[in-house]
């Protein structure tokens, strides 16, 4: 089905505020069958709002929504379902321990003689999977599958419940390359079949694969409608950030430059250090005031050489040496106390303290040393986190706002001020820029360079290859758990890290 110009869903004028912020003032946005309609902005730019009052989460102040022609006032989410309006969380909210056929047609569960028929559920799920080219046995626990697979499960049940309108909110912010391309297949099948698809991602190179238009908004208004097609990305960028082409162009301009003669002498050695069954052994040094970067698809062992690195796994093999002196059970105290920082992956989970405030993030890593036997006074605490506070551009009412409350990118901003606020030698970031806005990514890149030209080693894990390239001076290569090659540079760029990863995989590793 070809995509037509008249919406299914219009969305006209909507106004939502809350107690002191205007989260969205007069956006208009509409979908049209056939189409992916992005929306991109800013972190606090309304894209969550106003998807929740889409969804019913939340009521709008002043607006309409208007559907298949007709006014509407979603009062749920399962309101909103009821009338073909689906939503793909990032967070997926399915059952693991149910199995694939089971999470697609709960609480619509065909019965037979007052019973679950459980051969039709199976029938069912197995067709509506087969439609969407997913091959999965769908009598196995939702939980065995991967990330990707689940999503796609999440999107097969929707399109069971007859959706006319699919939103995605972060859906590939947890997959590799490979499964977002199997999730883009199934996109571009929902297309054809005239489904709707607002697709929300933080990942510019993924609203270019598949997306037909973007709307951007800025501090809750609408900046404008744009065909992706004649969009050019420094144009997005520039309307998300409120920006000129040339301030864009400076602040993505690729810095790294022959920093061998700033780089000072190796701070930390690792030699034969392995973990078995999660990373194989391998020698790495990191010198003061490099960016060292780790690339390689998900699963080569990035995370688990971070975790090796800051002393959360204990080695199996190998040796930590440290100025040139080894490190004897080296653990997360020890790391702390040889000044080295780690900001992890997951910052819900194990970065951030959800219920502690700002101010409590931020001299976690420090209370030890400035406390005055074991108490440290309000005043001084206060001192350090306002200074970080305003260094880093952290937005929050105040200090003693929860973190949990702040979005991401000024979630990950307070993960890092904990360790800045330790004086740092030695700084792990583990996808410091995931789920975070434009903005905040190049904020964040922007830190990582001044760290490293005070001195600070800063070891740089990304997913976005580009990322990798244009911020590391040194860049180590993994795949299947193990390091195959070591580049430095000219020869780092994102075609070569490729094309080592491919020959590791054709056969052999390769030290260059």
């Amino acid at each position: 089905m070809a995509m037509s110009d008249f919406p299914i869903l219009e969305m006209r004028r909507i106004n939502k505020s809350f107690p002191g912020v205007k989260a969205l003032v007069d956006v208009d946005f509409d979908v049209r069958p056939g189409e992916v309609h992005a929306i991109m902005g800013e972190n606090g730019a309304g894209k969550s709002t106003l998807i929740k009052v889409l969804t019913g989460v939340y009521p709008l102040d002043s607006g309409e929504i208007v559907l298949d022609g007709k006014s509407f006032a979603p009062l749920s989410p399962g309101d909103a379902q009821d009338k073909g309006i689906s939503t793909i969380y990032q967070e997926i909210n399915l059952l693991p321990y149910l199995s694939v056929a089971e999470n697609i047609l709960i609480g619509r569960q065909p019965r037979k003689m007052g019973r679950i028929d459980w051969r039709e559920i199976n029938l069912r799920a197995s067709e509506i999977v087969r439609r969407l080219g997913i091959d999965i046995d769908v009598t196995l626990p939702l939980g065995g599958y991967p990330v990707a697979i689940r999503q796609m499960v999440g999107i097969a049940r929707a399109v069971d419940l007859s959706s006319r309108i699919i939103v995605m909110d972060e859906p590939t912010s947890s997959l590799d390359e490979h499964e977002v391309q199997q999730l883009f297949a199934i996109i571009r099948k929902l297309k054809s079949d005239g489904i709707g698809v607002v697709f929300v991602t933080h990942f510019l190179e993924q609203v270019y694969q598949i997306s037909d238009r973007i709307t951007v908004l800025r501090n809750g208004q609408q900046v404008g409608v744009f065909e992706t097609a004649s969009l050019p990305k420094l144009e997005l960028i520039g309307h998300m950030l409120g920006k000129r082409k040339e301030d864009v162009e400076a602040m993505f301009e690729k810095e790294r430059a022959q920093h061998e003669a700033v780089t000072g002498g190796v701070f930390f050695h690792a030699s034969k250090l392995g973990r078995k069954g999660a990373v194989k052994p391998f020698d790495l040094e990191i010198r003061s005031g490099e960016v060292l970067g780790l690339a390689g698809l998900l699963g080569s062992g990035r995370t688990e050489v971070a975790r090796l690195l800051f002393g959360i796994d204990k080695p199996s093999s190998g040796e930590i040496f440290i100025d040139n002196k080894p490190v004897r059970r080296f653990s997360p105290m020890s790391a702390v106390r040889h000044r080295i920082g780690f900001s992890p992956e997951d910052r819900r989970t194990e970065g951030i303290i959800p219920d502690l405030s700002v101010r409590e993030n931020i001299v976690l890593a420090i209370h030890k040393r400035i406390s005055r036997f074991g108490l440290v006074s309000r005043r001084k605490q206060a001192e350090i986190a306002t200074k970080y506070v305003r260094a880093l551009g952290i937005i929050t009412p105040s200090l003693e706002q929860a973190v949990k409350n702040l979005s991401g990118g000024n979630q990950q901003k307070v993960i890092l001020a904990r360790w800045l606020a330790s004086e740092p030698r030695l700084l792990i970031l583990d996808e410091p820029t995931r789920g975070i806005d434009v903005g905040a990514k190049a904020e964040i890149e922007s830190l990582i360079e001044s760290l490293a030209r005070s001195g600070v080693a800063v070891v740089f894990i990304s997913s976005e290859l580009e990322e990798v390239v244009r911020r590391s001076y040194r860049v180590v290569v993994l795949r299947d758990r193990a390091k195959i090659a070591e580049l430095v540079g000219e020869s780092i760029g994102e075609q070569t890290i490729m094309d080592v990863i491919a020959r590791g995989a054709a056969g052999g590793t390769t030290e260059d």
